[in-house]
């Protein structure tokens, strides 16, 4: 699964079309997206995350569109937007589902025109961007809920990568384990070494027997906390 992952990522990578990611939460969309734009010729811009169920929702048009002095009380200066800090890179918009409804037009308006308006600005202002978008929610089932708007999920799902959760590839289990294992056997910042070498044949047992419904987020954290 994996495998077919990975070649589907190096294939749209060099692209800009809208890549929506799937995934249970811990599935390592994130990890997914940073690949996206690393093989891409964006790879030199900036890499910007917008975790969208952690934004203030009375400010999240401000926080992705920017704002200008004056636009609301409290606004003393005017501010660029996370939109804007991703010009001519990757914007990242994790648990796009998340997404207060009134504020879909305006990123419809972003990935259509590519031009963003600051809260209280009058002029649009050209970006140059790619979003990728990621959610653990099924898209469809909201739009027929009307909690999202169905032409927004048309831009952002132009490509469709569906991470699969961990319970569905123990192959990669051992893998992962040895790569986690790598990085906490690095050296700190006392230069002192992990003395943890690996799980014993019973751990192993009870690894590849857990359902892991974290996902890999869990994993390291079992790992993290044998070293």
């Amino acid at each position: 699964a994996m495998r077919a992952l990975f070649s589907l990522l190096r294939r749209v990578a060099p692209t800009d079309v809208g890549v929506l990611l799937l995934g249970e939460t811990g599935t390592g969309k994130e990890v997914a997206a940073r690949c996206l734009h690393g093989l891409s010729e964006r790879r030199a811009g900036p890499f910007v995350v917008v975790d969208c169920a952690a934004l203030p929702r009375d400010l999240v048009e401000s926080e992705l569109f920017g704002h200008e002095r004056g636009a609301f009380t409290g606004a003393l200066e005017g501010r660029l937007g996370l939109a804007e800090l991703a010009d001519e890179g990757t914007l990242f918009l994790d648990e796009i589902g998340e997404l207060p409804l009134d504020v879909q037009p305006r990123l419809l308006r972003l990935l259509e025109r590519h031009e963003i308006r600051r809260v209280g600005g009058r002029h649009p202002r050209p970006v140059d961007i790619r979003v990728i978008a990621a959610t653990n929610r099924d898209l469809a089932a909201e739009v027929d809920a009307g909690r999202f708007r169905r032409d927004l999920l048309y831009r952002l799902d132009v490509v469709r990568l569906v991470l699969p959760p961990l319970r569905e590839r123990p192959e990669d289990l051992e893998p992962l384990v040895e790569h986690f294992n790598a990085r906490l056997a690095g050296t700190g910042r006392q230069g002192r070494r992990s003395p943890f070498t690996g799980f014993t044949p019973e751990a192993w047992e009870r690894l590849r027997a857990w359902p892991w419904p974290g996902n890999i987020r869990e994993l390291f954290n079992v790992v993290q906390r044998a070293a």
